[in-house]
């Protein structure tokens, strides 16, 4: 997760934590690539207005780079909602603006689609995975 608030990142963490779900945390832009590229998270939650390097250049470098490049991406951001299809055009899976999402009793929407985004990248995993025999 890439969020440099750290009340915000800090608040969605937890809801991850609780959601049961590991959480890797950075606070800017290049320490999202770094981690993205040691860790191989399953999915990064990315905002877009981040010190260092912008959220819009990270997820460029994560979709150019192939080692990050098949990692879901998924933006919570308070930019408007006008910037989201230039986004998932870029390689986002979704777009969610902070305003529409209560951290509260939006939670589960953001788990839900977490944990959609997780199981859709597992079995497109699968796919891709040959059967040796």
């Amino acid at each position: 997760m890439v969020e440099d608030s750290r009340l915000t990142r800090h608040t969605i963490k937890g809801i991850f934590v609780e959601a049961g779900l590991d959480v890797v945390d950075a606070s800017d832009g290049e320490e999202a690539l770094q981690l993205a590229r040691q860790s191989k998270p399953d999915l990064i939650i990315l905002d877009m207005l981040l010190p260092k390097m912008g959220g819009e250049l990270v997820l460029r470098s994560l979709k150019q780079d192939p080692m990050t490049a098949n990692i879901p991406v998924i933006i919570v951001s308070s930019l408007p909602q006008d910037q989201a299809e230039k986004l998932t055009d870029g390689g986002a899976i979704a777009y969610i603006e902070k305003s529409r999402l209560s951290l509260m009793t939006g939670s589960e929407v953001l788990v839900g689609l977490v944990n959609g985004a997780l199981a859709k990248s597992k079995r497109r995993l699968r796919a891709l995975t040959p059967v040796l025999e």
